[in-house]
């Protein structure tokens, strides 16, 4: 039988034997200071080349699947991690777009 989910609040233990305090820690990373010359469009650059990057590697193990030199697997997983690269710089651009459209809007 499924046990009773415990409220957030309460300090018990997991199955595994992990302390759950030590999930909701939030890294050290998160919390120090912003980093010098990371902007906004430097991510969003990033965000394109990474999908870029995974499109072709996508389309080289594809042309690899198909000449034999790849599983159907290899092929799969590939086209796979495209995809979901592809859909997730799609939502960025949309929300970015959005946001400007909700700017463009606002009264000066």
């Amino acid at each position: 039988m499924i046990d009773r989910i415990a409220p957030a609040g309460s300090p018990t233990a997991s199955p595994l034997g992990v302390d759950q305090t030590d999930l909701v820690r939030v890294p050290a990373a998160a919390t120090s200071a912003p980093v010098e010359g990371a902007d906004f469009g430097s991510m969003l650059s990033e965000l394109a080349s990474s999908a870029l990057g995974a499109v072709k590697q996508a389309e080289t193990i594809s042309v690899a699947g198909i000449r034999g030199q790849a599983s159907v697997q290899q092929v799969v997983e590939a086209v796979m991690a495209a995809e979901q690269t592809l859909q997730t710089a799609i939502a960025v651009r949309d929300k970015v777009v959005a946001a400007y459209t909700e700017i463009s809007r606002m009264s000066i």
